[in-house]
């Protein structure tokens, strides 16, 4: 069985994955953007300024972690986001079967 440390990436699945973890980047910001501009339209007093900092502080947290784009840490990311739906194992085609595998099997039990 192939350990997750020990994942080769061939040139073709650098490509489908830097084209994947793009993707739900973008979807991720796009939507954090929309909320972000609800709230602001919301912002009555500095109590609801402080909360929109405060979320925006966190969600930065979370997504600066989120993202690791090192090869190593490329099918846990990829786990996380198909399980919280900014990707889909579709979009993932074209990597190796191992590594579909994996990532469908960890979105089961992450």
């Amino acid at each position: 069985m192939m350990q997750v440390s020990e994942t080769q990436w061939s040139t073709q699945e650098h490509e489908i994955a830097k084209a994947a973890f793009d993707k739900a980047y973008a979807r991720e910001v796009d939507t954090l953007v929309r909320t972000v501009n609800q709230q602001a339209s919301e912002i009555n007093n500095i109590a609801d300024l402080w909360r929109l900092h405060d979320f925006l502080s966190a969600r930065r947290h979370t997504l600066d972690g989120k993202y690791d784009a090192r090869e190593s840490a490329l099918i846990f990311v990829f786990s996380e986001l198909v399980k919280e739906g900014w990707l889909n194992l579709a979009e993932l085609e074209g990597l190796a079967p191992a590594k579909l595998s994996k990532i469908a099997a960890l979105t089961r039990i992450m």
